[in-house]
């Protein structure tokens, strides 16, 4: 499993709409989202900043997200989405919408003892 996080800033005057929308993700949108092997996915919203995370539980992250793009109805719910959304300006550099950030930390367990 792989931990992703990715953020990508939403249209202020879209912030309702955006919302609304992801209070009841299309069911077909969220089987292909599991179909591609995406578990524990979030999106949070600070200010004008959307940050997604997601854990990946795949073995080949490319090829499933090459799926999720070719699905007739992620596409349909992108082209409602990618309007209200603006790519910060290293995504644009690199081509793509939301831009990956670094995991720079983690923990998944009970505290350890201080000695």
């Amino acid at each position: 499993m792989r931990r992703y996080a990715q953020i990508i800033k939403l249209r202020p005057e879209d912030k309702e709409e955006y919302i609304r929308y992801h209070a009841d993700v299309w069911p077909g949108v969220l089987a292909r989202i599991e179909k591609c092997n995406i578990r524990n996915y979030s999106i949070f919203l600070h200010d004008d900043l959307l940050i997604a995370y997601f854990e990946y539980h795949g073995a080949d992250f490319d090829a499933d997200m090459k799926l999720m793009a070719a699905d007739s109805e992620t596409q349909r719910w992108w082209a409602i989405m990618d309007p209200m959304q603006i790519p910060l300006p290293a995504a644009t550099k690199a081509g793509v919408r939301w831009l990956q950030v670094p995991e720079v930390f983690h923990f998944d367990g009970a505290p350890v003892p201080k000695s």
